[in-house]
């Protein structure tokens, strides 16, 4: 391990978040932090000084409300300027941001302001501010809501604007930098709740400054300054938080923010990023995508299958040290004909680091991205962790999700849960001892609710959650997260749900791809038809049941997949059916396909 949780500790020992931020402040003023579009497609762009004198005055028109150290002010704001600069505003006044998401119904909006005991909200515009309103009885501690865009006219209109807020004194940022503690709350993480009511995890603003301590001795490279990255999933959830938010104020990266997450991929190949997180379903869509122009000419296709064939190989000795110069040659050929196009077309050819986690992928999908030049590798972790456990940036062993993070220690309990401790642990749920005490044991060691195992070098594979384990009617205990993985290496599948649980063997519905489905119908005969009546077309079916057999290959006779459903309506995030970064509601699914399901068994 290159430094330990001690030293780390000692690295950051009098800092907080807004200590970073007006280091970075300092000397990075007048590098661009942040941009946003605007309606004519050209770039708005914020300095580091300009980010931090907007903060000043919002901090100061808060303080004016009412608002000092220890309130909760809960946000509900999409990936804009203005999140950055209100996060902070929060923080300088020693108070506690907290993000919701912005799909939260008005019920939500209801239990997650009322938990924290949220005194003021900000939300973008009047479609955000009608939940607040709906919610209004239910949130008695609620005494002020602050709208960034007003309605012209009608309801909300008589409320406090942000533009008003920005019109205070600014507050001086150097002497309120000290009002919070490194013990104080810097946010609420609210877990996305796959089952039961969302926990607030509480992480401290010594948790955040140890685990940006921790990426940068991940990362192993040193010149952050000025990297690309666009922020793009919900800034509800700590992987986008520390990903661009927290990581972009202390390393001066240039954050692009993208207010929609659909429209990610044209904002890549405009911004091409450097850094760029996603879950699982944001590269499969990449791959997708491509895989699926290439179809349109089978023998441009055949040609790039065969590179990455080839590229393979080559890529895997890069990383155990053992590449010769003859495949060094061969790599630089296939890159000069075919990868570097590929990169390019997807706004991915600036890439430095590329990361997935949140859910499981693939192993031959972070191959394929290897092979192509993108050095895609595998994080884990937990919003009650800070975000990353176990990492590898440039080491990767495809399948597993690396081991330990810089200064954080892991192990496997004796029923293989898999646990950690350090600095980057949090200080336990809100308003909820009883959940915290099963969660973090007195050792201090964090209890993730994942099955894993730990192999020589310290690397770790996760099995499968500890609770999602699909038990049949035989006794047999079986990850769904490894059959899910493995439907989606079917061409024309995007999305599965592994179904077994008390029942005579396992079954899957599987949702078709959209890209590759329709340039695949279009060869064979089916052209012009929906997804949903493609689903039910025997020549679709038939052909993901020819791709199961492969795809079941690596399991054992129990564990196999033995029936699937296949669907056309694409499972959508922050839904009956996904959480908002795309992990499976099971609940939700059987529920949903209760119909389906039942009719896998009865044929």
């Amino acid at each position: 391990m290159s430094v330990t949780n001690e030293e780390l500790l000692a690295r950051v020992e009098g800092r907080n978040v807004c200590t970073e931020f007006l280091k970075t402040v300092d000397s990075l003023g007048d590098q661009v932090a942040l941009r946003s579009k605007n309606e004519d497609g050209s770039w708005n762009e914020i300095t580091f000084s300009g980010w931090a004198d907007q903060v000043a005055r919002l901090a100061s028109g808060l303080a004016a409300q009412g608002i000092g150290r220890g309130d909760r002010v809960v946000m509900m704001l999409r990936n804009i300027p203005e999140f950055h600069v209100a996060d902070f505003a929060v923080l300088f006044l020693g108070a506690t941001p907290v993000s919701i998401y912005n799909s939260s119904s008005a019920e939500q909006v209801a239990y997650l302001a009322g938990h924290c005991d949220a005194k003021l909200a900000i939300v973008e515009d009047k479609g955000f501010l009608a939940r607040f309103i709906e919610a209004a009885d239910q949130l008695p501690k609620l005494e002020t809501t602050i709208i960034l865009n007003p309605p012209a006219t009608g309801e909300g209109s008589e409320l406090t604007t942000w533009a008003t807020l920005m019109e205070s004194d600014p507050l001086d940022l150097a002497e309120a930098a000290s009002t919070p503690s490194a013990d104080d709350l810097a946010t609420i993480i609210y877990t996305s709740g796959t089952t039961g009511n969302p926990k607030g995890v509480m992480l401290s603003h010594r948790n955040i400054c140890w685990t940006v301590e921790c990426l940068k001795e991940a990362y192993g490279f040193d010149d952050f300054v000025g990297k690309r990255v666009v922020s793009y999933l919900p800034m509800a959830h700590i992987a986008e938080r520390m990903s661009s938010h927290y990581q972009g104020a202390f390393l001066g990266y240039t954050v692009s923010t993208c207010p929609e997450a659909g429209q990610i991929a044209a904002y890549a190949r405009e911004v091409k990023p450097n850094v760029m997180f996603g879950v699982p379903r944001v590269w499969e869509k990449v791959y997708a995508g491509v895989n699926a122009a290439l179809a349109a000419d089978p023998e441009k296709k055949k040609a790039v299958d065969e590179a990455v064939a080839a590229a393979i190989p080559i890529c895997e000795a890069m990383v155990d040290g053992t590449v010769t110069d003859e495949q060094r040659e061969t790599y630089a050929f296939l890159d000069s004909v075919a990868f570097s196009t590929i990169r390019e077309l997807v706004g991915l050819d600036e890439i430095v680091l590329a990361v997935t986690g949140a859910a499981p992928m693939q192993p031959d999908m972070i191959r394929w991205f290897r092979a192509i030049g993108v050095p895609l590798s595998e994080i884990y972790g937990m919003s009650e962790n800070s975000g990353p456990m176990c990492f590898s940036a440039f080491s990767p062993k495809v399948g597993t999700v690396g081991p330990a993070c810089p200064g954080v220690e892991v192990r496997i309990a004796e029923d293989g849960e898999v646990c950690c401790r350090g600095g980057l642990v949090f200080e336990g749920y809100l308003n909820e001892p009883g959940k915290t005490d099963e969660a973090l044991d007195a050792d201090g060691w964090l209890h993730s609710g994942d099955i894993g195992e730990m192999d020589a070098d310290g690397y770790i594979k996760i099995v499968d959650r500890k609770k999602e384990l699909i038990i049949t009617a035989g006794g047999k205990n079986i990850s769904p997260a490894n059959l899910e993985a493995a439907l989606k290496g079917i061409p024309l599948v995007g999305q599965a749900a592994a179904i077994g649980d008390n029942r005579p063997f396992v079954s899957a519905l599987v949702v078709l791809d959209p890209d590759p489905t329709m340039v695949w119908a279009e060869q064979h005969g089916l052209g012009g038809k929906s997804l949903a009546e493609l689903a039910t077309e025997p020549e679709v079916i038939a052909e993901i049941e020819a791709g199961l057999v492969d795809a079941m290959a690596l399991f054992n006779n129990a564990e196999r997949v033995k029936k699937v459903t296949v669907l056309g309506e694409e499972w959508l995030p922050d839904s009956e059916l996904l959480t908002p970064t795309s992990k499976l509601k099971r609940r939700g699914v059987n529920a949903t396909f209760a119909d389906e399901i039942e009719a896998m068994y009865a044929r």
